[in-house]
């Protein structure tokens, strides 16, 4: 098949260190390649994938530019994607640039498949409602509650290059938190869980200007480079280390989290997660299995001691039978073809309107 990856222009493909939808971008792209496909990934500039890339802007935007300049880099990117699909024809769409995308698509003119990576903002959510007939993809079945009624034709979750996360059975004696450091991610949760338990916790995280205030008031003061040690930002190859070195990853998330990739990035290394029952979590970790699904802190410190008790082996397993690229590629072209006959069939422009 001939498709067009739209990926975001925030970060480049794949990024250097964060980024999430990006990186599921590039996992997608090259697995769509190997298998055979003619794949157009239109992303920033200074992407580098295996396929052919179309540059959309010069360079990636980068998460530091008050949001609405970076609006503004999205909306001009999606302009030259409107050019060029003008001229060329793909056999479909596969739009994870989000609603923005759905703007223009009357003027694509293609069968298109929109993943929903982002329900954060009541802006997205009210925008991705004036689309509600277009083909939607979730990337877990707990996102769709956030958003009921829309054309969801189904679930794909995620997959990773599992060759670049190297499974280890032997673990060091510490724990490690990865993500933003904001109460949505449980940050300072994660760091009292370490100081109740008595462990040492490892962090690693980007911190945004909006979290700093939060950083310094609840994870700073506690950082002592010996129980508690605070690494920043860090890239790939690093971040595999972590993990896979790590007995687990604390992860005590306070909201709905649609997918937390870094869940299943830790269990690809053999590494468990200890994690709340909220949004996607019960669909990725197994409890009892692959983690530990806990209520609160306080249980979360109690099941830090039975982490000994967690198959290294099973987790590994749990993410090859369920999270490769491979599997992720293959359902999406399925899905590819489904919209592509519907859309031959009856190519019906449905935009609603505010």
């Amino acid at each position: 098949m001939k498709i067009a990856l739209l990926a975001p222009v925030e970060e480049k493909v794949p990024p250097k260190k964060y980024g999430g939808t990006e990186r599921v971008v590039y996992v997608l792209a090259e697995e769509l390649h190997r298998l055979g496909h003619n794949i157009t990934v239109f992303a920033s500039g200074d992407s580098k994938v295996s396929a052919r890339l179309v540059p959309i802007a010069k360079k990636a935007v980068g998460t530091h530019l008050k949001k609405r300049i970076r609006e503004a880099a999205n909306y001009q990117s999606l302009v030259k994607v409107a050019e060029h699909l003008r001229k060329e024809r793909f056999d479909i769409i596969h739009n994870h640039a989000g609603w923005q995308a759905l703007l223009f698509r009357d003027l694509f003119k293609h069968p298109m498949l929109t993943t929903l990576h982002w329900l954060d903002s009541e802006c997205e959510r009210t925008m991705y409602t004036q689309f509600k007939d277009e083909p939607m993809v979730s990337i877990s079945d707990s996102q769709r509650k956030v958003l009921p009624g829309m054309n969801y034709i189904e679930t794909v979750y995620h997959g990773l290059q599992l060759d670049t996360f190297k499974y280890n059975p032997k673990p060091k004696d510490y724990f490690a938190f990865l993500g933003r450091p904001s109460p949505v991610k449980g940050a300072a949760e994660a760091v009292q869980v370490a100081l109740k338990a008595g462990v040492k916790l490892v962090m690693a995280a980007k911190v945004n200007d909006w979290e700093r205030d939060y950083v310094e008031k609840h994870i700073t003061p506690y950082v002592d480079g010996k129980q508690i040690v605070y690494l920043g930002e860090v890239g790939h190859d690093r971040k595999v280390e972590l993990l896979k070195n790590a007995k687990a990853v604390i992860s005590p998330i306070q909201w709905s989290e649609p997918f937390g990739l870094v869940n299943v990035e830790a269990m690809a290394c053999g590494t468990p997660v200890l994690t709340t029952p909220y949004g996607s979590t019960p669909e990725l970790i197994i409890d009892g299995k692959t983690g530990f699904l806990c209520k609160d802190v306080d249980e979360m410190v109690e099941r830090v001691g039975q982490v000994g008790q967690l198959s290294r082996a099973a987790c590994r397993e749990h993410v090859e039978e369920n999270f490769s690229d491979e599997r992720m590629a293959k359902q999406y072209l399925r899905l590819y073809r489904a919209v592509t006959r519907q859309f031959n069939n009856a190519p019906i422009m449905r935009f609603r309107g505010i």
